[in-house]
């Protein structure tokens, strides 16, 4: 049984394509730039990108099952190719976002895509992404062992990329997971300085908060450039789910975390552009709301794949060497 990743090289993907491998699955991984994948042998790199759905055709022969990563413009593309192709059962990256009913117009399209093809179907939520430390933070940790945060009390339920790796990789293997969206959190709430107390642990070296405003937090992370850049106005309140400008006064104590470009390359090769794996800190909540067959509430990875979901400090630890 032949299964194809996409996103293969993203931060989620990577480890799908591993836990595939240890299951004895055979692994197809797409992305844009096969000679820079640094995937795990065993696995067949394939180039493809799914903003050009054409490329990915080829691919996709022989195929029965597929990870979706969400690139809404050419999901319905995609899934037709993905049909046409044969495969039965396919397994959506999408966002918590989609369950709170702030995300109307980038994962849902690409669930309801999904939902209408007429194979299995399963959506993976997850809310916070632990890694996001790594994107926001992660330079100025390096640089001076310093944190730039106006809310560092604020917490959130940040779940390690892994765990989210795992819950999609049982819902290819499983048949138990089909008509279901996993809404993943981690498994305990964290502030951001719990959150910076671990990463100095990690390190073995002292992290000093610097609190400020959030308009001088935006301004830090726009001069920082990058994901930090692209996504404060997002995080710090200037802006909300969909977009819109709105007031960061209006929500003082937003400052949690969350993820709308982690996984920006839709190729898998860790580019830039678009927004990705998402979680749903802040914005405000829409009208619409999803209704997929089976909802469960707010779930930690274990309650899938049986094993403890990771914590914060472990997620810290995992990723000591990127924060020195």
């Amino acid at each position: 049984m032949t299964i194809l990743v996409t996103g293969a090289t993203g931060s989620v993907g990577r480890h799908v394509v591993g836990e595939l491998l240890k299951a004895g699955e055979d692994v197809r991984a797409l992305t844009r730039r096969p000679d820079r994948a640094g995937l795990p042998a065993g696995a067949r790199v394939l180039a493809g990108d799914l903003e050009r759905p054409g490329t990915v055709r080829e691919a996709l022969a022989g195929v029965e099952k597929l990870f979706l990563f969400p690139v809404p413009e050419t999901a319905q593309e995609v899934v037709d190719l993905a049909v046409e192709a044969g495969v039965r059962r396919i397994v959506v990256l999408s966002s918590a976002a989609v369950t709170a009913g702030w995300d109307t117009d980038f994962h849902l399209p690409v669930e309801r895509a999904v939902e209408a093809s007429g194979v299995e179907w399963t959506h993976v939520r997850p809310g916070e992404f632990a890694v996001n430390s790594l994107h926001m933070w992660g330079p100025s940790v390096r640089a001076r062992r310093t944190v730039v945060d106006p809310y560092p009390d604020s917490a959130g339920t940040p779940v390690h990329e892994w765990d989210i790796a795992d819950v999609v990789a049982a819902a290819l293997v499983e048949d138990r997971h089909a008509g279901v969206a996993y809404t993943l959190s981690g498994p305990q709430e964290v502030t951001n300085r719990e959150k910076v107390a671990a990463i100095a642990e990690a390190i073995g070296e002292e992290v000093r908060i610097e609190t400020v405003t959030a308009a001088e937090a935006r301004a830090f992370y726009h001069a920082q450039g990058g994901w930090a850049a692209a996504n404060a106005d997002f995080l710090f309140g200037y802006e909300d789910y969909s977009g819109a400008e709105s007031d960061p006064g209006a929500e003082s104590d937003s400052g949690a975390e969350s993820d709308p470009g982690a996984e920006s390359d839709p190729g898998g090769s860790g580019g830039s552009g678009g927004s990705g794996e998402s979680g749903y800190e802040g914005g405000e909540a829409q009208e619409e709301q999803a209704e997929p067959g089976a909802t469960p509430g707010e779930v930690t990875a274990d309650a899938v794949t049986g094993r403890p979901a990771r914590p914060y400090a472990t997620w810290a630890r995992d990723h000591a060497a990127d924060f020195r």
